[in-house]
């Protein structure tokens, strides 16, 4: 039952909040917010776990999404970029940043913390130069807007965009042998190199994948927003991290993984609604609720990490 935890728990907050905010929770419109409002931190939480489970830590994911809103709105606004183009564009420049992220961390053997915040400034210093500190309001082409702010069976595209990169990386990783060396590297990286494994090169993999996931997350915010907001991405670190390792305790304890994610990220979100619904216009509300949650959720994550190690030793 523990693997599942998490879903019972969605359903008992859902029965809580139901009973005690009958008429602003439970209703259709209230899912969908929440389903819509997840999806950007759903799929940035998506990048960060695949870095994640190559054993690196990637704090440059909510900077790299707020330069690639930034540089998309500027490219686009400014320079007069098709839209198609300042898409492709900003993925490259977004896989670019991870490939620095991977140079700094495996060439300069810096520590993957230290050198990820690095160039999370680095960005954050990019990001306001380009905009000078200001959001790019108008200009962004109406067919780009259009894939933010439609919706298909009255669910909003980023919960579309959001499940399709779900269903991608969990392919990947359950049944590539990539996604088995992934694991392999992250769990144990000694053994993994003495197994023959390319770990160098495999964390290269999960810190350009982590840089490109989160720059498409830029781009959907973007499209989903209608403008470029500056500074985008800074709200999203902290639930990108309380969900990865809360997500690590569902499905597979003690391993990052796609499915653990998802049940993570929807029960923070129904929680801090619940209390949001309750308490509204109160912002410390849902960085307690992270934070604390981030708190145990790394706690429980190396216990059962540690579990498993001392039952394989056995």
């Amino acid at each position: 039952m523990s693997r599942f935890s998490g879903l019972y728990l969605i359903g008992l907050l859902v029965v809580v909040y139901s009973l005690w905010l009958p008429e602003t929770f439970f209703n259709a419109d209230n899912a969908r917010v929440i389903l819509s409002s997840e999806a950007i931190t759903g799929i940035l939480t998506l990048g960060l776990m695949v870095s994640l489970i190559s054993g690196v830590f990637d704090l440059s994911v909510a900077a790299n999404m707020s330069w690639s809103t930034i540089f998309l709105g500027w490219l686009q606004a400014v320079v007069g970029v098709d839209w198609v183009l300042s898409i492709v564009l900003t993925l490259a420049f977004g896989v670019l940043i991870g490939v620095l992220n991977a140079v700094v961390v495996t060439v300069l053997k810096v520590d993957s913390v230290i050198g990820t915040l690095g160039m999370s400034s680095v960005l954050a210093a990019a990001t306001y130069w380009l905009s000078d500190g200001q959001s790019i309001v108008g200009g962004l082409d109406p067919a780009f807007r259009e894939l933010g702010s439609s919706k298909w069976l009255t669910i909003p595209a980023p919960v579309y965009y959001f499940a399709v990169i779900a269903l991608v990386l969990w392919y990947l990783l359950s049944y590539t042998p990539a996604g088995r060396y992934l694991y392999s590297v992250g769990s144990n990286m000694s053994a993994a190199r003495l197994s023959g494994l390319k770990v160098v090169r495999l964390q290269w993999f999960g810190l350009m994948t982590s840089a490109a996931v989160a720059a498409f997350a830029g781009i959907v915010f973007t499209a989903q927003l209608g403008t470029a907001s500056y500074d985008s991405g800074a709200p999203y670190l902290l639930p990108a991290f309380a969900a990865a390792f809360l997500g690590a305790t569902q499905v597979r304890p003690g391993r990052f993984n796609v499915w653990g994610t998802l049940i993570a990220i929807y029960l923070l979100a129904i929680g801090v609604k619940g209390l949001e619904l309750q308490w509204p216009g109160e912002p410390w509300i849902r960085d307690l609720f992270e934070g604390i949650v981030l708190i145990v959720a790394v706690a429980l994550a190396a216990r059962s990490a540690a579990r498993r190690m001392a039952s394989r030793a056995r």
